[in-house]
């Protein structure tokens, strides 16, 4: 089992890169804005709640998921609730059932995440969508969050995601055999 983490700022192309790698592999997009969403509708975010809840799910998701031989692709955007050390525990939980965590970075420049920010299918799962919100939230160190380590860079505004996902599954040896087996 192997978890693709695709990690990146704030529309560097997560979800796109990540539906292009499923698509070449078969391996599942676990967004990590379905779990966001949903106790959204519960909890405010940052929250107390919110914050133990949506580590837990993940947690144990990548957990099952390994325990099940299941390979994931995982979206994550650090930011300063996501407590100090989820990237180790993440390697912990799929480590400890089995699983190996492959972790990929994404990178774009301040002026192509303002270009992108605002696109019509940011709305899709509720994302930032707005270029005032996002420099609000720079200049409050709401994206300060740990950045997990990348063992590939890819920069996103001269790559195509297509591209990406292509060099993504060929970095981690990723086939369309990696798709579902659980």
């Amino acid at each position: 089992m192997d978890l693709v983490f695709l990690h990146g700022p704030v529309a560097s192309g997560k979800l796109t890169v990540a539906r292009q790698l499923s698509e070449l592999t078969g391996i599942p997009v676990f967004h990590n804005h379905l779990v966001v969403d949903l106790l959204l509708e519960v909890f405010e975010f940052g929250s107390p709640e919110f914050v133990r809840l949506r580590e837990t799910f993940w947690l144990d998701t990548f957990a099952a998921a390994a325990d099940a031989d299941t390979s994931l692709i995982f979206t994550f955007a650090p930011e300063s609730t996501v407590p100090a050390g989820f990237p180790e525990r993440a390697v912990s939980a799929v480590n400890d059932h089995g699983g190996r965590v492959r972790f990929a970075g994404l990178e774009v420049s301040a002026a192509e995440q303002e270009r992108r920010i605002e696109n019509a299918d940011r709305k899709q799962f509720g994302k930032l969508a707005s270029v005032e919100t996002l420099r609000h939230l720079r200049t409050a160190g709401s994206f300060a969050g740990e950045v997990p380590p990348a063992d590939i860079a890819i920069d996103t505004e001269s790559v195509s995601p297509t591209d990406a996902a292509a060099r993504l599954a060929d970095a981690f040896g990723l086939s369309s055999a990696h798709g579902r087996r659980g």
